[in-house]
């Protein structure tokens, strides 16, 4: 109450952001690169900004983007009407949907603020694939959220 006030250079000197901070949604990946998000269109109904758009597809064994027999076809968040609440987070199955650190989302087009589902899936890490591919950790859906590794077959 009683400090020196002091500035801060915002655009030199980036503002630092609490861990629990609700930024830039962000739609997450299994660790060979499927896709989280199954298509429930659970966050769009919770959203009292309706901000979120999602339109479910249906995998099949030569086009697979998520484990389970949906996935996000289409996923859109508007950021003009957003309000940064984390309703969708609390209502998403899969935990597909989690909000990051970034704030920075200013724009002089309003276009450019509605979020596409490629802008908004996470980078592919070192040991992902590019969907869609078959899935990699398990022979069925339980073993593959269970995390259980394929056995290698012995090549002869």
């Amino acid at each position: 109450m009683f400090k020196k006030v002091t500035t801060e250079q915002y655009p030199e000197v980036p503002k630092v952001t609490k861990p629990r901070y609700h930024g830039r949604h962000v739609l997450n990946r299994h660790p060979d690169g499927l896709e989280k998000c199954v298509g429930c269109e659970l966050c769009a109904w919770a959203c009292p900004a309706d901000a979120i758009y999602v339109e479910g597809g249906t995998n099949t064994d030569e086009q697979r983007f998520s484990p389970g027999e949906r996935y996000g076809a289409v996923y859109q968040i508007n950021y003009l009407r957003c309000i940064f609440c984390g309703l969708c987070i609390e209502a998403c199955p899969t935990r597909s949907l989690t909000m990051s650190n970034d704030f920075e989302l200013a724009d002089d087009n309003r276009g450019d603020l509605i979020y596409t589902k490629e802008q908004l899936m996470a980078p592919l890490l070192p040991g992902m694939e590019q969907p869609p591919h078959p899935m990699r950790l398990g022979d069925d859906e339980k073993d593959y959220y269970l995390r259980v590794p394929v056995e290698e077959t012995p090549r002869g």
